[in-house]
């Protein structure tokens, strides 16, 4: 075999493994997230209560209203504030602790975190996170106590 044909199977080899890897990390439907990666608010509400959400950056990419500490970028459905967040994402290592939310109705209807998640996992954020928002903002959040910013 010559080192042309060589070269060749192994970057077709590499691009099976690559597109296999992706399709195994998608939650069943076809999300951009896995359940992992799935963030409860219960969690994020405790890390910034107990002053631990300095290292996790926070994206509000939807209308329902901003959680302390969240940077509003605007809905995730505008290709404008996806270009906003990418500028926001660039200023980050890709190991940075990341979290989206929307919360404007029960997430599997959201119109913004597909999006969102999406550019994250294509510009090759490791530790991102969508935050559980199962039926809005309100009810999950709010309602709940968690923290609002001011």
């Amino acid at each position: 075999m010559n080192k042309t044909k060589i070269t060749v199977f192994i970057a077709l080899g590499i691009a099976v493994l690559a597109f296999t890897l992706l399709g195994f990390s998608k939650r069943p439907g076809g999300e951009p997230w896995t359940q992992e990666q799935l963030m409860p608010p219960a969690e994020l509400a405790k890390a910034i209560n107990g002053g631990k959400a300095a290292d996790i950056h926070i994206f509000d990419i939807g209308p329902a209203g901003e959680i302390k500490g969240a940077v509003h970028i605007g809905e995730g459905r505008d290709p404008a504030n996806i270009g906003k967040l990418r500028a926001e994402l660039e200023k980050l290592p890709k190991d940075a602790q990341v979290v989206i939310y929307c919360g404007c109705c029960p997430f599997k209807n959201c119109p913004n975190v597909r999006p969102a998640f999406t550019l994250m996992n294509e510009m090759g954020f490791t530790n991102q996170r969508l935050l559980d928002l199962s039926e809005n903002l309100k009810v999950d959040w709010i309602d709940k106590g968690y923290p609002m910013a001011d």
